[in-house]
């Protein structure tokens, strides 16, 4: 990888929709290509300055601060990214579904992280960052597991951000999601409610299980087809848990296709023969009012090509 010439010190006057965000963050984005124990140890020695005095990573900014940004080698944008990730960047901009001056929504990619972190360098902000490298602000407004497709929210303002937060946690958004699971889903069951608690294991991995000292959690269900020995549903996530449709589906006695982690090892072989490669869990459908206009958001993004075959095959009932 080659390196360009050491940037100049900059100033920065910190604005409204930057405000609130911690340092170090706010470092990744002005500081392109510079890997984080870089950004952490200038800030360490002090050579990241705010107001002239010295700071924490994770001091959060506030309107005004002048933020003293010193000299670094960065790598070359996009052209010294390695191949594999400079095809992600490439890729997502088609995966755009709905951007403006203050969101993007993305129709993300079964198996790639929506940022980087436990063992990744490089997810699906990381891409973004280097897709538009002059926005001042891009920060993931929730998130989707790694194997999980479909829509994501990024806000493009702090404004913005606040608003999405808000939204979501007053449950203003709704969210939808496509599953195809094992066996006969009965008519009957439209909701999972079940606490979820969750755990780690000595391997770092993390697992979530139905258990009455878990929190509350509460999915709805709607059947959308029935398929032979299989019934693809939509489900309606009211809470925000970790892995919770997946471990409500499973609690239902009905697991996911293709769920590594959750599912059934004869449902998943009988799924790939139909073509299946991936986790049969995708975020379809976004409804929510714009933050920060009078606008009514009604988002969808399409099935990727392994879910399409996998129907495309499998018998009807």
């Amino acid at each position: 990888m080659t390196e360009n010439t050491p940037t100049k010190v900059k100033f920065s006057t910190i604005s409204e929709d930057q405000a609130g965000q911690r340092i170090d963050n706010f470092l990744i984005t002005q500081l392109k290509g510079a890997p984080k124990s870089l950004i952490y140890r200038i800030i360490r020695k002090g050579e990241v300055r705010v107001n002239k005095k010295r700071c924490k990573p994770d001091y959060k900014l506030q309107a005004d601060d002048i933020i003293r940004i010193p000299p670094v080698r960065v790598s070359e944008r996009n052209n010294d990214l390695p191949s594999a990730k400079l095809q992600t960047v490439q890729d997502l901009e088609h995966q755009i579904v709905f951007e403006d001056e203050a969101m993007i929504v993305i129709n993300k990619p079964s198996g790639l992280a929506v940022h980087g972190g436990s063992g990744l360098s490089f997810g699906m902000i990381e891409a973004l960052r280097a897709l538009r490298p002059d926005a001042r602000f891009l920060e993931l407004v929730h998130r989707l597991d790694r194997d999980t497709s479909g829509l994501v929210m990024v806000a493009k303002k702090r404004s913005a951000l606040r608003e999405l937060h808000r939204m979501l946690r007053d449950k203003e958004i709704q969210k939808n999601y496509w599953c195809l699971v094992k066996g006969h889903w009965t008519q009957r069951r439209n909701k999972v409610d079940a606490p979820l608690l969750k755990n780690t294991l000595k391997s770092g991995e993390r697992v979530v299980r139905v258990h009455d000292d878990g929190k509350a959690s509460l999915t709805r269900f709607k059947i959308v087809q029935r398929y032979s020995g299989c019934t693809l549903m939509e489900a309606f996530p009211v809470t925000g848990r970790t892995h919770q449709i997946r471990v409500h589906c499973l609690a239902a006695g009905h697991p996911i296709a293709c769920d590594s982690k959750y599912g059934d090892a004869e449902f998943t072989a009988t799924t790939e023969s139909f073509g299946l490669k991936r986790l049969f869990l995708h975020a379809i459908r976004l409804k929510l009012k714009h933050p920060l206009k009078d606008q009514q958001l009604n988002l969808e993004a399409p099935l990727g090509d392994s879910l399409k075959v996998c129907l495309s095959r499998m018998p009807k009932e």
